[in-house]
C-alpha cells in the first residue's frame, strides 16, 4: 500500500456505507500493576443486539490499567446489593453490573452501577434510554465513565479512529469505534487515500486522494461526508494536519520547487510559507497548544525530526538516535513524542520523553510499524504493523506493556487516526 513511508522515500464516494471490515480484539502483555475489576452480564443483555458488558469488559482490559475478573456467573443488576467480602475472596477490588430493558418505542433502557469493593462504596451509576444502533456507543460511554472514576483521567473508548484498508484493488477511508468496530465508509476510491487527519472538534477528516492521478487534499463532513478541495496546488499536496484552533491547516507542498511546510486557512486561502530549504520538509503536526509544529526533513542527511515555531524561525532538529526517524505524533500533554525509527529493515515505533537529556524507548518488537496516532488522553498509541502476513491495527499502551490488535478479517488496514473527544 501507498503509504506517507513510502512517499518520503520517493521524495516527496460512499458516504455512510457501512463497513465490510470487522474487528475482533487481541490482548497481549502484562501490566506492572492493573486493578482487578468485575464487569458482570447485564440483566436481559441476551435479549440485545449487542454485549454491552462484554463490550465494556474489552475497553477496560485495553487501557492497560484493569485485569478484569470473570463474573459473568453471578446475578447482578444496578440494583444488587453485593456481598463486598465474597467478592473480595475473590480478589476484585471493583465491580460493574447493570440492566437492558426494551421500551416500547424500541429504544433500550441501559443502566449500570459500580462499587469500590475495596472500601464497600457505592461509586454511582448511570441510566440512559438508547436506540439499538446506539448500543455500541453506549457500552463505550459505559467504560469511559468507569475509567474515569476509577483512574482520575478522562476515558476514550467513545471516540473514533479513522483508517484506510485496501481490498480488491480499492481503497477505502473508514471512520469507526476506538476499538475499531461499527466502521463506516468515508471514501471509496481505486487509487491510494493516505494520511487522514480530524479536524480538532472531530466534525471533519482532511486526507489526501489520488483519485484524480495526483496528490490532492481533501477536507470532508463525517456525518454528510460533503467535501471541498482544500490544496491542489501546482505539484504534489500531501501531510495535511489541523491547527488546535481548526482555523489554520499545515502541509506539505510542492508548488514553489521542493517538498515544503505551508500554512493555509481551513479552506485552503492564504497559503503562506513556513519552511524554507533544499531538503525535503513533510509530515507536519501541531502540538496541542498550536505554538509549535514539528515535521520531517531530510536537511541532516537522512529523514529526522525537526520543531519550529508556527509563527516561523530556525527549526529545532529532536530525533539524533538513529539515521531515520519518521512520523511524529506529540502526547496532547506535549510532553511526549511518539514515532517510527528504522534500523537496517526494521520500522519500530518509538518514544521519546521530550525533557532535556532523554533517551528513546523502542515499544514494540514487530518490524514493520507505521502512522502512530495518540488517544486524546494520551494514554495509548495507535499504530499500523504487519503481523501474519496482513496489515493491521494495534494500540498500545505508552510502557509497551499491554497491547491489542484490532484483527481485519477481510483488508489490510492501514493509516490509523484518532480522533478527538466530542463524539
Amino acid at each position: 500500500m501507498l503509504n506517507r513511508r513510502t512517499l518520503i522515500a520517493a521524495g516527496l464516494g460512499l458516504p455512510g456505507a457501512a463497513a465490510l471490515a470487522q474487528f475482533r480484539v487481541e490482548i497481549s502483555g502484562v501490566g506492572a500493576t492493573q486493578l482487578p475489576i468485575a464487569v458482570t452480564r447485564f440483566r436481559d443483555e441476551e435479549k440485545a443486539p449487542q454485549p454491552v458488558a462484554a463490550i465494556v469488559r474489552a475497553d477496560l482490559e485495553r487501557s492497560g490499567y484493569f485485569r478484569p475478573i470473570d463474573g459473568n456467573g453471578t446475578a447482578l443488576d444496578e440494583t444488587s446489593r453485593p456481598v463486598m467480602s465474597d467478592w473480595r475472596a475473590k480478589n476484585v477490588d471493583a465491580l460493574a453490573a447493570g440492566s437492558m430493558l426494551k421500551l416500547a418505542d424500541g429504544r433500550y433502557d441501559v443502566r449500570f452501577k459500580l462499587w469500590d469493593v475495596v472500601k464497600g462504596s457505592d461509586l454511582g451509576g448511570q441510566a440512559s434510554a438508547v436506540d439499538p444502533a446506539d448500543l455500541r456507543l453506549a457500552a463505550h460511554r459505559i467504560a469511559d465513565i468507569i475509567y474515569e472514576k476509577l483512574t482520575g483521567d478522562r476515558g476514550v473508548f467513545s471516540t473514533r479512529i479513522a483508517y484506510v484498508t485496501k481490498g480488491g484493488g480499492r481503497y477505502t477511508l473508514r471512520v469507526a469505534d476506538a476499538d475499531g468496530e461499527g466502521g463506516q465508509v468515508a471514501l471509496n476510491s481505486p487509487e491510494p487515500i493516505i494520511s487522514p487527519s480530524w479536524s480538532p472538534n472531530g466534525l471533519e477528516l482532511a486526507y489526501v486522494s489520488f483519485e484524480n492521478q495526483k496528490a490532492v487534499i481533501y477536507a470532508q463532513e463525517v456525518a454528510t461526508g460533503k467535501r471541498r478541495v482544500v490544496a491542489n496546488f501546482r505539484g504534489s499536496n500531501s501531510a495535511p494536519a489541523w491547527a488546535p484552533d481548526g482555523s489554520t491547516m499545515v502541509a506539505t507542498l510542492s508548488r514553489e520547487g521542493g517538498s515544503q511546510l505551508f500554512l493555509m486557512d481551513r479552506n485552503g486561502g492564504n497559503v503562506r510559507r513556513l519552511t524554507s530549504s533544499s531538503s525535503i520538509d513533510t509530515e507536519p503536526v501541531f502540538s496541542a497548544d498550536g505554538k509549535t509544529i514539528y515535521f520531517i526533513s531530510d536537511r541532516s542527511g537522512g529523514p529526522q525530526i525537526y520543531r519550529v515555531s508556527a509563527g516561523g524561525g530556525n527549526p529545532e532538529r529532536i530525533t539524533f538516535v538513529g539515521s531515520y526517524n519518521v512520523s511524529p505524533a506529540i502526547s496532547p500533554d506535549g510532553r511526549t513524542l511518539a514515532y517510527i525509527s528504522r534500523s537496517g529493515n526494521v520500522f519500530r515505533l518509538h518514544t521519546l520523553d521530550l525533557s532535556p537529556g532523554a533517551q528513546p524507548v523502542a515499544l514494540t518488537d514487530t518490524v514493520d510499524d507505521e502512522s502512530p496516532s495518540f488517544a486524546p488522553n494520551g494514554k495509548l498509541i495507535i499504530y499500523a504493523t504487519r503481523a501474519d502476513g496482513r496489515d493491521v491495527l494495534m494500540t498500545t499502551t505508552l510502557d509497551g506493556r499491554i497491547k491489542a490488535r484490532l484483527v481485519s478479517t477481510t483488508a489490510d488496514v492501514r493509516e490509523p487516526a484518532w480522533g478527538p473527544y466530542g463524539r
